[in-house]
């Protein structure tokens, strides 16, 4: 009897578990599909690194669309998505996990990292750049063919879930000696290119988006190369695709364009008085 019961109350933890966890999944799935253009093979060569579970790195400018394609490449392959904003106040803690005390006690809670290794869901650590490198190589034991994530300060090794990625993004425009990735980081991850689209399909997608007529989009992507032929000339970085939606969601709330291009292109990049004087003029130019 004192067997049986010992089963029995192990097979009811089991059932709990695995209830719990199909919570989580549900959570984390993605119900509809988020648009994404494809401007070249990303979808293809995404599609066949997830196959190999090859951990992959997205490079590339700020607003160009990296995120919305890994929420696209989740609902496609059926997969829950786990997304993480990375800082620099961001601990290994913070994505591994720790003991809270709560009303049943000192209770040990799953962080983003440690529930994708046990859900089988991709992990997506956005601007991964922006954490400290003493953080980031918790991901080391998982990006490689151990696929392994230790919980110190559980004394356990979790072994990664056979459907578990890690996808990190990176814009190398940031790129400094204070903030880079470690080659020992960098070498474990293939590396997808993305760049702003060309102009046909950046008007495309920005009248699609922002619900806006198609020559309005075009205007837009116009002021938008120009400011980017600024860049390494007082901007750190030119209009990204995102800040030219924004720009069409005002437009289509019945904002003038010109100040619809003021609100979300030019005050957001620049304080400084030349610059703006140059954008307000591409803008002008080009309406």
């Amino acid at each position: 009897m004192t067997s049986m019961s010992g089963a029995g109350a192990i097979a009811a933890q089991t059932d709990h578990l695995a209830d719990h966890l199909a919570d989580h999944l549900a959570e984390f799935r993605i119900a509809s599909e988020p648009y994404y253009r494809p401007v070249g093979q990303e979808v293809e060569l995404f599609d066949a690194a997830y196959q190999a579970r090859m951990p992959i790195m997205l490079k590339g400018p700020t607003g160009c669309g990296k995120t919305r394609f890994v929420e696209h490449m989740a609902w496609r392959l059926g997969r829950p998505l786990i997304t993480v904003s990375c800082h620099e106040d961001m601990t290994a803690s913070d994505l591994v996990g720790r003991y809270l005390l709560d009303a049943e006690g000192t209770v040990w809670h799953d962080g983003p990292l440690t529930l994708a290794v046990r859900l089988g869901a991709i992990c997506y650590l956005d601007e991964i750049v922006e954490a400290r490198q003493d953080t980031t190589v918790v991901i080391h034991s998982l990006t490689d063919d151990r696929r392994i994530l230790p919980l110190e300060k559980k004394n356990e090794v979790l072994p990664a879930h056979p459907d578990f990625q890690v996808v990190i993004s990176y814009n190398p425009g940031y790129q400094s000696v204070l903030k880079d990735l470690k080659e020992s980081t960098k070498q474990r991850f293939g590396a997808i290119a993305f760049s702003y689209p060309e102009p046909a399909i950046e008007a495309e997608i920005v009248a699609r988006e922002a619900g806006i007529e198609r020559g309005t989009a075009d205007m837009l992507v116009r002021i938008a190369q120009r400011s980017r032929n600024l860049k390494g000339h007082g901007l750190d970085e030119g209009a990204s695709t995102r800040m030219l939606i924004n720009a069409g969601l005002l437009i289509a709330k019945g904002i003038a364009p010109a100040q619809a291009c003021q609100v979300a292109m030019v005050l957001p990049i620049t304080d400084d008085p030349e610059l703006r004087d140059a954008l307000t003029a591409a803008i002008a130019a080009c309406l």
